[in-house]
């Protein structure tokens, strides 16, 4: 059983380990135009990372078109098919594997929490060179409610059986942050997924690095000691 006073990191992934965020954004953008629905890049983007269901709901909202039940699940899965043609050129963001490489070699307790799907997590997963069979990795197909619910942090804290409240959250997105709050664990922002340090902190963020590799030579800072 681990240390339940320890520090323990639980990450966030597109974005966070892996430069995939624009993958995403993009690959929304090509299933609405599949579907017909024209939405601004950038609005997607600020919805990156949030839990399905309230970035349709959002989309709804924005666009004014109703969305029903199917078309929302034709939406998904273009989504996928659009992502995995993406996702071969996806790269993991710099000192992503030293950073876990370090925590692993240190004994501090980690996981991968993410609100994307095990069909689009899996290949970029093992880019990082995460066995989910080795490392525990919780996907939104392992919860009811996704990010800013804090759901996916409080299953990752329970796999690796540490207390919430002594964890790190480490996410590039004020949904990742709010998550953190709600789960009672401190947030750690990485600017790697495109928001701002102001925004992160808002969200609650304690602190804002650049990308793990930063996050790695600040390690001290957020109680990873050696």
């Amino acid at each position: 059983m681990a240390d339940r006073q320890q520090t323990s990191f639980l990450f966030d992934l597109d974005g966070t380990l892996v430069d995939s965020v624009y993958d995403h954004v993009l690959a929304w953008h090509d299933a609405l135009q599949e579907e017909g629905i024209e939405v601004s890049i950038w609005r997607l983007h600020r919805r990156i990372g949030m839990s399905g269901g309230l970035f349709t709901k959002a989309l709804a909202r924005e666009t004014g078109i109703d969305l029903g039940e199917e078309r929302i699940k034709r939406l998904r899965q273009l989504h996928a098919d659009a992502y995995s043609k993406r996702s071969s050129h996806t790269r993991a963001l710099p000192g992503a594997r030293e950073l876990l490489d370090f925590l692993t070699a240190n004994k501090i307790p980690w996981a991968i929490a993410t609100s994307g799907r095990m069909e689009t997590a899996g290949p970029v997963l093992q880019k990082l060179g995460v066995d989910p069979a080795k490392t525990p990795v919780v996907t939104r197909d392992q919860v009811r409610y996704a990010k800013p619910d804090p759901d996916l942090f409080l299953e990752a804290a329970k796999k690796l059986d540490v207390d919430i409240e002594h964890a790190c959250v480490v996410g590039d997105s004020i949904w990742d942050m709010l998550a953190a709050r709600r789960a009672r664990a401190l947030g750690i922002g990485l600017l790697s997924g495109g928001y701002g340090a102001e925004e992160l902190e808002r969200s609650g963020a304690y602190r804002v690095y650049e990308d793990p590799a930063d996050l790695l030579v600040h390690i001290d800072e957020v109680g990873g000691r050696r």
